[in-house]
């Protein structure tokens, strides 16, 4: 997926810091901002500074340059990624005995078992929903999501450049609550609605920032995001909000980390990673600071239901459309499919 924050730190390349790359015991490719020390907190105070970072922009970008070789001992990858990049043999199976909380970690990690071994610790997760500015529409058509049809808002929607995001929406939008199951009918339905959808289209958002930026000026009214959006932009006084409780539903995701194969670094190192991961401390700074969900789920739930739905986190009566993994073969015709829609074909 694309990198999905508002609160960016500096975005260090392993190129730009050739002197600490000999001096870090680990090395992690990762989405732009989550070299945020507040997630690790505990492997910080074990080894005395982060682990060197490098960057990637979206999952294709992280896989093409792992397979030409580049030397990670970490990734961070979605839930789609994780079984094309095992058959591609770019990671290795997980230790769980080497992860104090596993018996805490969210039960999705079941949807990353391969063979019988685990191939992702689910980390970090959220919400996508209807998000609008509640000045510039007619709030009472927010209940549907064919509202992204409405010819009245042409040139007023923004959708994420996000091949698992933007599907999410468009399954959603013509029936389909579970696209494991997803038919070739269904999928070509769903693209169908994406081009009816397409010409309403002012820009695909790339990242949070953008689409702050775009409702913060108005130049998108309506759009598809992730719930740190609407969070955060209402505590600055935008008059924004969002509804999990469209009649169509809403979607939710989960990306995490892998054991990346041949990592050139400490393998004890990669589990301290790991396992700050896990802590309750972080869990309780990525809702916070960030209005995400850990993957820790005994340390979510201590936070309470007040918290989480503050942030968009808790359970809402409407359907739901996990983006578990799924069959490589729909994801790649997804993808291209995506592709041309957004180029009017």
């Amino acid at each position: 997926m694309k990198s999905r924050f508002v609160k960016l730190t500096t975005a260090v390349s392993l190129a730009a810091l050739p002197t600490l790359a000999s001096a870090q015991d680990l090395v992690v490719l990762d989405w732009s901002g989550y070299e945020d020390p507040g997630f690790i907190g505990e492997y910080i105070e074990k080894h005395g500074s982060p682990p060197n970072y490098s960057f990637f922009g979206e999952e294709e970008e992280a896989f093409q340059k792992l397979r030409a070789g580049f030397k990670v001992d970490v990734a961070h990858p979605c839930s789609q990624s994780v079984l094309k990049w095992q058959m591609a043999g770019l990671i290795e199976p997980l230790d769980p005995s080497r992860i104090d909380r596993w018996e805490d970690v969210n039960e999705i990690k079941e949807s990353f078992k391969i063979d019988g071994e685990y191939y992702m610790l689910p980390t970090d997760w959220g919400t996508t929903s209807l998000i609008y500015r509640t000045d510039l529409v007619d709030a009472s058509k927010m209940d549907s999501l064919q509202v992204f049809t409405d010819p009245a808002y042409a040139g007023r929607v923004s959708l994420p450049n996000n091949v698992d995001d933007v599907y999410a929406l468009a399954f959603l939008a013509t029936g389909v609550t579970d696209w494991t199951n997803a038919t070739q009918e269904q999928f070509e339905a769903a693209s169908a609605w994406l081009r009816k959808v397409h010409p309403n289209v002012v820009t695909y958002w790339a990242d949070g920032a953008e689409l702050a930026q775009l409702l913060t000026t108005g130049e998108a009214a309506i759009a598809w995001g992730w719930n740190e959006t609407p969070t955060t932009l209402a505590g600055e006084g935008v008059a924004v909000a969002s509804n999990r409780e469209a009649a169509e539903g809403s979607s939710s995701w989960f990306c995490g980390y892998v054991n990346v194969a041949d990592g050139p670094n400490s393998e004890d190192a990669m589990y301290d990673f790991f396992n700050a991961w896990m802590d309750p401390a972080s869990a309780e700074y990525i809702v916070e600071a960030w209005g995400y969900g850990n993957g820790n789920q005994a340390a979510m739930k201590a936070l309470g239901g007040d918290v989480l739905d503050g942030v968009g986190l808790g359970p809402v009566s409407a359907p739901v459309l996990a983006q578990s993994p799924l069959d490589n073969r729909l994801r790649e015709q997804m993808i291209s499919e995506f592709e041309n829609i957004k180029v009017g074909f």
